[in-house]
């Protein structure tokens, strides 16, 4: 039986590359960047380099990279950090409703602690009300923080203007890229952006690191506390073999992106077509343009989306309702129901993401398959 992964959005494979520049690090170079020695000064210097390739992708200073476990601590971090760091000039954030749990959870603590949160609407294709952001700043705002790219729905936003709108009104901007980074220029000037989230796991590399963008001047409080490592803005020893498999993953996806963005466009085009066309009750969610070029995604009439994933695995075929990080939840998805869609159709969402290895005969396979779990799926038939 075939097997054939599309739950890229999930995480992604670490590239051989990627391992191969990690391995020296767990047992060779293995000193503490902070010690001052020769095995220290060795992890220093990888630590360095790898600082620098991140900010060189990005287009900034080294200086302004925080390195960190992840998504989720680079969201938290920007949050948290930003608002209280400036909690003296004003006590408003303005995030959307469609954002990653990472921030929507900082945002409800942040509530607790006394600030005030505006949750913007999108329209039926997940697009930010641009008109409604700007009737919502304010001389109380101090943060907004805007996803680059939806994770459950492959949405685009167009960050540049959101950019300029905040830095109009006086505050600072965050963008969640995890899903962004290696698929659009994260070239943080062109964006605008104050903090930028990344996670290397989505981009072929380690699970366990990231990196946040912090531009030099940006107020930011520590989470964490107990060293001055990462300038102070993030105590504790480094993950040295992770953030040398991030730098790696990244320069890779970055020097690709622009080839691979076009074949998995294609790939992704092919298969949005063959599933609406073969596939009796599924809608397309998101917009066909301004989309992840490897992200397809879609709600079922009449069909338990959980039962279709079950017998999708079944037949060999790996793919998701949404975020992975909800997986195991029985509410409907937070990004469907803002999208307009009735609870039970959003509890119905089927995600399907490309990657490095996908392959226009893994597509013709969902394509043959697909259809036919889906009328199993509906008579009660069992899938053999």
């Amino acid at each position: 039986m075939r097997t054939v992964y599309l739950d890229h959005a999930a995480t992604t494979p670490a590239r051989p590359e990627v391992l191969d520049a990690m391995w020296p690090f767990f047992a060779e170079v293995f000193g503490n960047p902070s010690s001052v020695h020769e095995a220290g000064l060795q992890a220093k210097e990888a630590l360095a380099r790898a600082r620098e390739a991140v900010a060189a992708v990005l287009g900034c200073r080294p200086a302004e990279i925080v390195f960190t476990s992840g998504g989720t601590e680079g969201d938290n971090l920007a949050l948290l950090g930003a608002a209280r760091a400036s909690r003296s000039r004003g006590r408003h954030i303005i995030t959307s409703r469609i954002e990653h749990d990472a921030v929507l959870e900082a945002c409800r603590a942040l509530e607790r602690e006394g600030f005030r949160v505006t949750y913007l609407p999108v329209d039926c294709e997940g697009r930010v009300d641009i008109a409604e952001l700007e009737r919502q700043l304010d001389s109380d705002t101090v943060l907004v923080s805007i996803m680059t790219a939806n994770n459950e729905v492959g949405t685009v936003q167009p960050i540049a203007e959101i950019g300029k709108l905040a830095h109009a009104a006086g505050a600072l901007f965050h963008t969640d890229a995890v899903q962004a980074a290696g698929a659009l220029s994260l070239n943080v000037e062109s964006l605008g952006v104050d903090l930028l989230t990344i996670s290397a796991h989505k981009i072929y590399g380690p699970k366990g690191v990231g990196a946040l963008y912090a531009q030099r001047g940006t107020p930011l409080a520590p989470l964490i506390h107990g060293g001055e490592q990462e300038r102070g803005r993030r105590a504790g020893t480094e993950n040295v073999a992770g953030v040398v498999g991030l730098a790696v993953a990244l320069s890779l996806a970055e020097r690709e992106r622009e080839t691979e963005a076009g074949r998995l466009a294609q790939l992704r085009d092919r298969l949005i077509d063959g599933v609406l066309e073969r596939t009796p009750g599924a809608h397309l969610t998101g917009p066909r343009g301004d989309r992840l070029p490897g992200h397809a995604s879609f709600y079922l009439d009449g069909v338990s989306g959980e039962s279709v994933l079950v017998d999708l695995d079944l037949a060999g075929i790996q793919c998701s309702s949404g975020s992975a990080c909800k997986a195991g939840s029985t509410d409907p998805s937070h990004v469907l129901t803002a999208l307009g869609l009735a609870p039970g159709l959003a509890r119905n969402g089927l995600r399907m993401t490309l990657g490095r290895g996908t392959s226009a005969g893994d597509v013709d396979y969902v394509l043959e398959t697909l259809p036919r779990v889906v009328a199993e799926a509906c008579s009660g038939a069992l899938v053999t």
